[in-house]
């Protein structure tokens, strides 16, 4: 699905307010609970963080051209989309176990007593530029008896870019009391991919065609080859009615045991995770597990680049040496 062309209605407050969002190339909207983001003028996703949602999250994230890269339900309906897993909207951070509570599959439907919620806290700041644009916010992890386990604290950069649609995530976690962090698959920053990225399943709905190809740094393809290996980066890619497009993930080299291991689907999953180790090992020896003391952080930093052409047209391998080299003295 892509949007149609056409005159982008804008809600401003203020003269002087609307005046510096419109002068922008990357664009910030308040509307209906959540914040729309534009860059060079057309829509590009929208931030879902208020009092509905169970964990903030991204939807849909779009290419340059606008076609969707990420699957639409539940948040909305499209023609071709599986119904499964509620709780995998857009794109979104999470885990699975954090003191024993699920902040992964946390949907409001998923009446499980162990649900955690991760809570915005007020004041969400939004930075418009002409390069670039931020979202900074906070967010409290709440297990199900109210009590606050974790605070976080995010920035969302997203650049102005006619080639390819960029967004950069800098999270840190803080520890309220001990926290650990318990060893599953199911997490941790992850997003559900659109049908035509899927991998080609038998079961899968006719339209649209699934023309999905996951590939790693290391230039292993598929899920076979992919799941639970650690790898600086992960690419889905595909093609839709003629148009090759793709999203990375690219896993930052000061995070936590970096590489990331990839909990990835071919039904259209894509996620980093570096505490799944007895799951993505398959050695129920391994303890992928980590526990923060009191005021105890974590800091992850993930790039998401949504590009043209597969792994190798894209260059990803450029791409990420570039993300890279920001970090080094």
């Amino acid at each position: 699905m892509r949007y149609n062309n056409g005159t982008i209605l804008r809600a401003c407050i203020g003269i002087a307010i609307c005046t510096r969002f419109l002068a922008a190339q990357v664009q910030f909207t308040q509307e209906n609970g959540r914040i729309r983001v534009d860059i060079d003028g057309r829509p590009f996703t929208a931030f879902y963080a208020n009092a509905d949602t169970t964990k903030p999250f991204l939807h849909p994230l779009r290419t340059t051209t606008g076609l969707a890269v990420t699957r639409f339900y539940p948040t909305e309906l499209a023609e071709g989309e599986r119904t499964d897993h509620v709780h995998q909207r857009g794109l979104w951070f999470g885990h699975g176990n954090v003191n024993g509570f699920d902040f992964w599959a946390n949907d409001a439907s998923q009446q499980g007593k162990k649900r955690g919620r991760i809570v915005t806290a007020p004041g969400i700041k939004l930075t418009p530029g002409r390069a670039s644009g931020t979202i900074d916010a906070k967010f409290d992890w709440v297990d199900s008896n109210g009590h606050v386990l974790l605070k976080e604290v995010r920035r969302m950069t997203f650049y102005s870019d006619a080639e390819r649609r960029t967004v950069d995530f800098d999270i840190q976690l803080t520890a309220q009391d001990q926290v650990k962090f318990g060893d599953t698959k199911e997490g941790t920053f992850g997003m559900r991919l659109a049908p035509w990225l899927e991998e080609a399943q038998k079961d899968a709905p006719r339209h649209p065609k699934r023309t999905g190809i996951m590939t790693n740094a290391e230039g292993l393809s598929g899920e076979q080859a992919v799941w639970g290996k650690p790898s600086p980066w992960l690419d889905y890619s595909g093609n839709y009615e003629g148009e090759q497009a793709g999203i990375a993930v690219f896993d930052h080299p000061e995070n936590p045991r970096y590489p990331a291991y990839w909990h990835v689907r071919g039904y259209g999953l894509l996620a980093a995770n570096i505490f799944g180790l007895h799951d993505f090992t398959r050695d129920k020896s391994k303890d992928g597990s980590l526990t923060l003391e009191p005021r105890g952080t974590l800091r992850f930093r993930y790039r998401v680049v949504i590009h043209s052409g597969d792994a190798e047209a894209a260059d990803l391998k450029k791409l990420y040496s570039v993300y890279t080299a920001k970090s080094k003295p």
